[in-house]
């Protein structure tokens, strides 16, 4: 690891030196290496805008970009942005010292789109679909004045697969977070590069390196998600059958149209048998009714 040199990057001055936690980190970094590969993430020369929330998944995704950054495997710049969205008690100096501390290159931008959501959605609804739409919009904006060409975000392989659950439960639709996409404008990549990393190894990398993590529930309304109802099942199913998870995501990957149900994306009606002699009948086929 770098760490064996004279020059490491702050954001790992302090790392633990356990076998457990060298493991930790070297599996987080092969699984986000192969993710930015795997889906043709790197443009040499780029820029990325890297979004931090302050929660345990953009510091992990903060850190790995750096570590191969550090090690010539990831010839991008690299700019963090935290947007404060003006949610109550949100902690609004800690983002910034983190990151001048660390040396990192950085944006703060204040919009306070909270008093919009409160103001727009409903009593007893959660904010989360709103908010989300106005954050994103903003961070949007915020590449493109920085001349950024892609929005870099910390979501994992646990959020990847609860979406395509809360997809298949409540949407009705085979679909989940992209590790890469286009936005709408078609200007902008959005990249997850931790698509292929556990939450849990997350969480186990941001504590042990003591980075000063900020809650999710500053909005007050967390309780009753779909998503966390989901979360629960998943974890359920993980008790139960350790390693189902991981079976599941792997699922995401080998999709087989010819055995789902979507004629947009195979061609039942133009499905023949072989080495099966065929009858000419020029009569129209009936249509059912």
């Amino acid at each position: 690891m770098l760490d064996d040199t004279d020059e490491i990057h702050p954001l790992f001055h302090g790392a633990p030196s356990t076998t457990e936690f060298k493991k930790l980190r070297k599996r987080i970094v092969r699984y986000t290496r192969e993710a930015i590969e795997q889906y043709g993430m790197i443009e040499r020369g780029a820029r990325w805008l890297v979004c931090l929330s302050g929660g345990k998944d953009s510091y992990t995704l903060l850190a790995v970009l750096y570590e191969l950054k550090w090690r010539g495997l990831l010839p991008v710049d690299l700019l963090a942005c935290n947007l404060d969205q003006g949610q109550p008690n949100f902690p609004a100096t800690v983002l910034p010292a983190f990151l001048e501390k660390m040396q990192v290159p950085h944006r703060i931008e204040y919009q306070d789109t909270y008093s919009i959501v409160k103001d727009k959605v409903p009593q007893g609804r959660t904010y989360c679909a709103l908010c989300s739409r106005l954050r994103r919009g903003n961070l949007y904006r915020i590449a493109r004045e920085e001349g950024c060409s892609a929005v870099v975000l910390g979501h994992h392989r646990d959020d990847i697969l609860e979406t395509f659950f809360m997809n298949l439960f409540h949407g009705g639709r085979l679909a989940t977070m992209p590790p890469k996409l286009v936005n709408e404008e078609g200007d902008l990549f959005v990249y997850r590069p931790l698509a292929h990393v556990a939450e849990a190894d997350c969480e186990k990398f941001a504590r042990s390196m003591n980075y000063p993590i900020i809650p999710c529930d500053l909005c007050g309304s967390q309780d009753g998600l779909q998503r966390q109802q989901v979360k629960q099942i998943l974890d359920g199913w993980e008790a139960n059958s350790p390693g189902r998870r991981q079976v599941m995501f792997r699922s995401l990957m080998n999709a087989r149209p010819s055995h789902l149900l979507d004629p947009k994306l195979f061609d039942f009606a133009g499905l023949i048998r072989e080495n099966v002699e065929t009858v000419e009948n020029t009569s129209e086929i009936p249509k059912l009714r």
